[in-house]
């Protein structure tokens, strides 16, 4: 049987230093978030300089969000039991020494071993950070103000991830996009020692092991034989891998609804909306991570724009997020969450489909531009309820598991979309050089082929939302008052 969850004993700061609490975190969410998109627009550079394959330069992405995402769970226990405050700052240190590593890096293979380092730091890093959020506002309008900031920044990360690594390759070096984390890392160690409380579940933890070992392997598994996949689906491989990964995914079911103190306790998934909101978070993380990607090719190696430009061309999307952010945090009470979780989906999907009419002769201003904007306020709209969502009525001991539930579910969610987003481009350019199309038309079916997966994406989850976020208004955000 599973055990109750054990009780938490929290030492949270007082009330005139929880907005520098929430700062800190919030600088922390968008470390983590943009890492996950500032190295794209660097990419082509780094690729030329270390001399990496195509396949490489995936992975350089990949290797983050895979890593990030597969020790999510354990990085979230590991902070309910030793310390959350703890957890961060060890997290923080540990990501900075990573990235220090990769912006040294003298090969293809460094540079993927450290974004990989980086991912595994940012698992520790980031539940341990939510999870003092979700302390430091227990309840109240403070809460959901907190959770809209955290939302917001979660939503601009992966386009001030562009436009931070445009600015650093145009006038730096690549390089930069991994050592600017050094600042953050920085300001976030030394301001965070001084607001931050801690908060921790009592007792003498167990730690789930078999669990650790079979979702980290799953997930692994799964993405990698998704990225097989380019080479075909009948391959014995590609089949082996996606098959070896969903069965230990269910062996890590089976095992969590067995231990005593489980990884992730099942109590957290159980719930319907909870389970909703994880699903439409993964499917942001698909657009934010893998979609990204893409845009940042398009921009320079089709439409030729400079990194720094390039970067630039993507301030839009964060813009019209951070608009639309204090709108509908008003308008919460208002629409209440469901209509919220519906509609920032579809508007987000409007704007990929929107951008999957890419052209090679095509405009900035007509074929780019508008998709973004709709983009970005899809995100935004999306975000506003959606990090509460996830963790109402979370026992305070589970605010660990749960908050790398959430995380877990959108870098998942990001490098699963890596994979299948291959796949598309990879059918995109086959059938446009089929059909004669120049080099650069060849590029712009494949990223077109991208934009328009993404928004299927998208539109999956807007159905997810609208079966699984039933409820009054009260009952799914019982704190709002």
């Amino acid at each position: 049987m599973t055990r109750l969850a054990a009780p938490t004993t929290t030492n949270t700061p007082p009330a005139t230093r929880r907005w520098w609490a929430l700062a800190v975190i919030a600088l922390t969410q968008l470390v983590v978030v943009l890492d996950g998109t500032i190295v794209n627009i660097a990419l082509p550079q780094a690729q030329q300089e270390l001399g990496m394959s195509d396949a490489q330069r995936g992975w350089v992405v990949t290797a983050y969000a895979l890593v990030f995402g597969a020790l999510l769970l354990l990085g979230g226990r590991i902070a309910d039991f030793w310390g959350r405050k703890r957890a961060f700052m060890l997290g923080m240190v540990g990501f900075g020494l990573a990235s220090l590593y990769g912006g040294l890096a003298q090969s293809g293979s460094d540079l993927i071993i450290a974004r990989g380092l980086q991912g595994l730091f940012a698992a520790l890093l980031a539940p341990a950070a939510l999870a003092l959020l979700t302390v430091t506002f227990p309840s109240g309008r403070e809460r959901n103000t907190a959770f809209a900031v955290y939302g917001a920044v979660a939503g601009s990360g992966a386009a001030v991830g562009l436009l931070l690594g445009g600015f650093l390759t145009e006038f730096t070096s690549w390089r930069w996009c991994l050592l600017v984390n050094l600042v953050f890392v920085a300001i976030g160690v030394a301001i965070g020692a001084v607001v931050l409380g801690e908060s921790r579940a009592q007792g003498r933890p167990k730690f789930d092991m078999w669990g650790a070992v079979t979702v980290t392997l799953g997930f692994g598994f799964l993405v990698y034989g998704l990225t097989l996949a380019e080479g075909g689906w009948l391959r014995v491989d590609t089949i082996g891998f996606i098959a070896a990964g969903v069965l230990l995914l269910a062996a890590f079911v089976w095992i969590e609804a067995r231990v005593a103190e489980p990884l992730l306790p099942l109590r957290i998934l159980r719930n319907r909306v909870r389970a909703g909101a994880f699903i439409v978070q993964a499917t942001l993380g698909a657009l934010l991570i893998g979609s990204t990607m893409y845009l940042a090719f398009h921009l320079q190696l089709v439409l030729g724009l400079a990194p720094l430009v390039a970067g630039l061309a993507t301030v839009v999307m964060t813009a019209a997020t951070l608009v639309v952010v204090p709108l509908f945090t008003r308008l919460l009470p208002v629409w209440g969450p469901r209509a919220m979780l519906i509609a920032g989906p579809l508007a987000a999907a409007c704007g990929m489909f929107w951008l999957s009419g890419v052209t090679a002769d095509g405009s900035y201003a007509l074929q780019v531009l508008p998709g973004l904007l709709l983009v970005g306020a899809g995100v935004g709209i999306t975000f506003v309820p959606l990090q509460n969502l996830a963790l109402v009525g979370i026992a305070p001991a589970d605010a660990g598991a749960a908050s790398a539930a959430v995380n877990a579910s959108m870098q998942l969610g990001g490098s699963i979309g890596l994979s299948v987003f291959a796949l598309a481009a990879t059918g995109g350019a086959t059938r446009a050089a089929a059909a004669g199309a120049a080099p650069a038309e060849v590029l712009a079916e494949s990223y077109g082929a991208v934009f328009l997966a993404a928004a299927i994406v998208l539109l999956i989850g807007a159905a997810v939302a609208a079966v699984c976020v039933r409820g009054t208004k009260e009952e799914l955000l019982p704190s709002h008052g």
